[in-house]
């Protein structure tokens, strides 16, 4: 089975640490079709802990959908403005893979 790297940031360590999936880089496998909001409510945290997400490097949007080998980093909200705009972290996220499949 296909699995992603998931690493995430500040707080987010720390609610995964309590519940008991670790507070450094933790391998997910995948399903076919998961997307990144998918591995956030699998690694039991809400989308709306989760301000933006990165795959391979690049800012995404939640209902990107993820290969096997992909890396994901997960940023909370209270990033400062001006990382946040050069992370590319801007609007809204919380859209679910099922939001927005057809």
């Amino acid at each position: 089975m296909q699995s992603v790297s998931v690493n995430a940031f500040s707080f987010l360590q720390k609610k995964l640490a309590a519940k008991g999936q670790g507070s450094s880089i933790i391998q997910v496998s995948l399903d076919p079709d998961m997307c990144v909001a998918d591995i956030i409510t699998s690694l039991g945290l809400d989308v709306r802990d989760v301000e933006g997400a990165f795959v391979n490097g690049l800012i995404q949007p939640f209902d990107t959908v993820l290969h096997g080998g992909d890396r994901v980093a997960l940023v909370p909200p209270g990033t400062p403005g001006p990382y946040r705009y050069l992370l590319g972290i801007r609007g809204e996220q919380g859209e679910t893979c099922e939001d927005t499949k057809v």
